[in-house]
C-alpha cells in the first residue's frame, strides 16, 4: 500500500541511525578495552607510569588539536567558541581524566589487567552513590539490585573467593581510586560547556588533565625520562586512549540514546579481559567470566530501567 511508505522508510532510517550509533559506541569502547593491555606491555619494556601517561596525554593533545584546526577550517561547519568560563570549568573537570589514567595505569602495574577493568567498572556503583548525594534521595529498587549484582560480580571476576588468589592491596587501592575519578569524570563530562563542540571539550579537558599528568611525572619520574615512549607506544595509547574513543563514543550516543548506549559500551569489560588473555597469558578461570557477566548484567538492568522510565 503506497500510503505505508512514508512510515516504512522512516523506520528504516531510524533502524540505520541506531544501527550506525551501535558500531560507533562499540567500537569506541573496545578502543578503550585494548588500553590497558597497551600500558602493561609497556611496562614490560621497562616504561613508567609517568613516561607511559605523559606520551599518551602529549600526542592526545596534538591529535585533538589538530581536530579542532580541521574543524574550523571547513566552510559548512559553523564553531560556537568556547568561553573563558568554559575553559577553566572544562580543564578543572579534567583534572579528574588525568587521575583517572594516573591511578588505572598504577593498578594494572601490581595486578592483572583482567582485574584492574573490573575494579574500574565498579563506577556503577560508586555513581549510584554519587547520584544519591547530589539529589538528595534514595536510589530506587532497580539501583539498588543493580549494585548488588555488581558486588557480588565483583567478587567473583576478581576471584577472591579464591583464597590462593594472591592480590596486591596496592592494585586493588589505586584500582578503586580510578573508578572514583571515573566516576567524576562521567557526571562532569555531560554537564559542563554542552554548547560547544565535543572536539572542543576534549581538548580543554585533556589540558586540564595533561597538567595533572605533568605534575606527577615531574614529582615521580626519579631517573632520566625515556623519549622513545613517544614512537613506541605514545602514538598508540593516545588513539586508543584519548583520540578514537571520545570522538567515536560522542557520535554513537545521540543516535542510540543513553540506555542502549551504556549498554553497548559496557563491551569495553570483556574486550579488555579477552586482549589480557591472548596478549597478556593472563589467567581468567570460569568464576571470573560469570562474574563479567554479572556486571554487564548490571549495566543493562539499570540502563533498561531508565529506557522505560524515559519512554
Amino acid at each position: 500500500m503506497p500510503y505505508l511508505c512514508p512510515l516504512f522508510k522512516n523506520e528504516k532510517m531510524l533502524g540505520n541511525r541506531v544501527l550506525k550509533g551501535v558500531l560507533l559506541v562499540g567500537l569506541g569502547a573496545t578502543s578503550y578495552g585494548m588500553l590497558a593491555t597497551f600500558v602493561k606491555m609497556a611496562y614490560g619494556e621497562g616504561y613508567t607510569t609517568a613516561e607511559v601517561t605523559s606520551s599518551q596525554f602529549l600526542f592526545g593533545i596534538i591529535g585533538i588539536l589538530l581536530i579542532n584546526a580541521f574543524q574550523k577550517s571547513r566552510k559548512d561547519n559553523v564553531v560556537i567558541k568556547a568561553s573563558k568560563k568554559n575553559i577553566t570549568h572544562l580543564m578543572i573537570a579534567g583534572t579528574s581524566t588525568g587521575l583517572t589514567s594516573i591511578f588505572y595505569y598504577l593498578a594494572v602495574r601490581y595486578i592483572p589487567v583482567s582485574i584492574g577493568i573490573v575494579l574500574l567498572m565498579q563506577t556503577v556503583w560508586m555513581g549510584v552513590l554519587l547520584e544519591m548525594f547530589l539529589e538528595k534521595k534514595l536510589p530506587s529498587a532497580t539501583k539498588i539490585v543493580a549494585v548488588v549484582i555488581v558486588l557480588i560480580g565483583t567478587a567473583l571476576a576478581t576471584n577472591l573467593i579464591n583464597t590462593e588468589a594472591d592480590l596486591d592491596w596496592r592494585g586493588i587501592a589505586w584500582g578503586l581510586m580510578a573508578a572514583a575519578s571515573f566516576t567524576t569524570t562521567m557526571f562532569t563530562a555531560n554537564r559542563i560547556a554542552v554548547g560547544i563542540s565535543s572536539a572542543q571539550r576534549s581538548l580543554y579537558m585533556l589540558l586540564g588533565g595533561g597538567i595533572i599528568v605533568l605534575t606527577f611525572a615531574l614529582i615521580t619520574q626519579n631517573t632520566p625520562f625515556d623519549t622513545s615512549i613517544f614512537l613506541k607506544w605514545g602514538i598508540v595509547l593516545s588513539l586508543f586512549g584519548t583520540i578514537i574513543p571520545p570522538m567515536l563514543l560522542n557520535a554513537g550516543f545521540p543516535l542510540t540514546g543513553i540506555g542502549l548506549g551504556s549498554i553497548v559500551s559496557s563491551l569495553e569489560l570483556p574486550v579488555s579481559v579477552l586482549m589480557a588473555f591472548f596478549l597478556l597469558n593472563e589467567e581468567v578461570v570460569f568464576l571470573q567470566w560469570v562474574g563479567i557477566v554479572l556486571i554487564i548484567l548490571a549495566i543493562v538492568i539499570m540502563n533498561v530501567k531508565f529506557r522505560k522510565q524515559k519512554s
